[in-house]
């Protein structure tokens, strides 16, 4: 009367029986709460690594933003700058076209100057001749005398106004 399934129940409880008796359920759980804390620690180390990774993030995104708003500072300044030397260049520029134009105004006048003089000079230099032929071609003396007394005044009277 002892069939199979009496022996599959002995031989079950035989080796639960023996799993008992070498503690492999206490191994077990032990191996199981190793492994357990072993992941728990790897959690914990995952969490602080990510923290500092935010950390680093945090403060390099806030490097980055100190940047730009430097690199936009350098920008402005520099065009500030170029903005301040354009109008100093643009002033220096208008200055010097200025004192060239002066110059130039007074080398004008000076030459104005020269000509006139030596316009008086040579109108001068032909009353002076024009006078000296009346003289040589004049026979009479009085005569010649008052020619010449008039063709000075004359000439006196011309520079004269010539001059003012």
């Amino acid at each position: 009367m002892i069939d199979a399934t009496f022996w599959v129940a002995v031989s079950f409880f035989i080796f639960i029986g023996i799993l008992i008796y070498f503690k492999i359920p206490s191994k077990i759980k032990i191996s199981l709460d190793d492994n357990i804390l072993e992941i728990k620690k790897q959690i914990e180390e995952a969490e602080k690594l990510n923290s500092e990774a935010r950390n680093i993030l945090g403060e390099q995104e806030d490097k980055l933003i100190n940047s730009k708003k430097e690199i936009k500072k350098m920008i402005d300044e520099a065009n500030d700058n170029v903005e301040k030397e354009i109008l100093k260049t643009n002033k220096e520029f208008h200055q010097l076209m200025e004192l060239r134009k002066k110059n130039a105004e007074l080398r004008i006048n000076q030459m104005k100057q020269q000509a006139i003089k030596d316009v008086k000079n040579a109108s001068v230099s032909i009353a002076i001749n024009s006078v000296e032929k009346l003289l040589k071609n004049s026979m009479d003396k009085s005569k010649l005398d008052k020619v010449f007394l008039k063709s000075i005044e004359e000439t006196k009277l011309a520079l004269s106004k010539k001059s003012s």
